[in-house]
């Protein structure tokens, strides 16, 4: 797949992006050299890759599910500049 400078021109406007001519001749080069490495990819033979979800083989530690401290809502409501009983006051945002 190839992009020309009329394809270039089309997709700035499109995405309401000012290009001069010269960064969109750039612009075309570089996304002509990321299609043609795409290309190349595409060849690739992975029929017998696993895909990976991460680069590093390491599986997650559990840990068990413990309450930690317990009854702190008085120090969490002190960082509230209004209260309501067991609650934060927030401004209305939506009307």
């Amino acid at each position: 797949m190839t992009i020309d400078l009329k394809t270039v021109k089309h997709i700035s406007k499109l995405s309401r992006i000012s290009l001069d001519d010269e960064k969109a001749k750039k612009l075309e080069v570089d996304l002509n050299s990321i299609f043609a490495f795409i290309e190349k990819l595409n060849e690739l033979d992975t029929k017998n890759v696993q895909p990976l979800t991460s680069i590093a083989e390491t599986t997650l530690q559990l840990r068990k599910d413990e309450i930690k401290s317990s009854n702190i809502r008085e120090q969490v409501l002190k960082n509230s500049p209004k209260k309501n009983k067991d609650f934060f006051v927030v401004p209305k945002v939506v009307e």
